[in-house]
């Protein structure tokens, strides 16, 4: 088993940038100047999954929107914080607010302001379109992009690692 998977047996945690991780980056703005994003359903069904068997699933983004509030709340997501300036030091209360170590945690970014976050914790990871900088960096290169399966890929296999994966949980939505 590659060290990568290995680290896996470890995560109680996950966290989540949005923008570019749980959309394909695209950001529609209307008139009135909210910004529309699209979700992939599937990467919702893992998130969901994951929350339900009792992992922490968290959600750091630079972006601030009513919509993805309100699907973190959809989902039952651990916490989110959205409109977030300094991404570690964010990171680093939710640490010592759940008593969470590093190890213990995934983050999947796609770009710069992920860097300082994804140098800290246990695994990091990224879409496959994600910044070369973070590609760099990333324990794990999904071969999805970000909004079409990347989150899902990465949730499904640290499932299937721990033995949470096609459980009874998984059939009741």
């Amino acid at each position: 088993m590659s060290n990568f998977k290995t680290k896996l047996k470890d995560i109680t945690t996950f966290i989540f940038d949005y923008d570019g991780v749980l959309t394909d980056g695209k950001v529609y703005l209307q008139v009135d100047g909210e910004a529309l994003r699209s979700a992939f359903v599937k990467d919702g069904y893992a998130m969901y999954l994951a929350i339900k068997l009792g992992y922490k699933l968290l959600v750091i983004s630079g972006g601030k929107s009513a919509s993805v509030e309100n699907r973190m709340n959809a989902l039952k997501a651990t916490d989110f914080f959205l409109g977030v300036h300094n991404k570690l030091e964010v990171y680093h209360q939710v640490l010592e607010k759940y008593g969470l170590k590093p190890e213990n945690v995934l983050y999947m970014g796609d770009d710069i302001p992920d860097y300082q976050v994804m140098k800290e914790v246990g695994v990091a990871c990224c879409p496959a379109d994600a910044a070369q900088e973070i590609q760099a960096i990333s324990d794990y290169i999904s071969t999805y992009e970000g909004g079409k399966g990347a989150v899902r890929d990465i949730i499904e296999q640290v499932l299937k690692i721990q033995g949470n994966w096609m459980t009874d949980a998984a059939f009741q939505w």
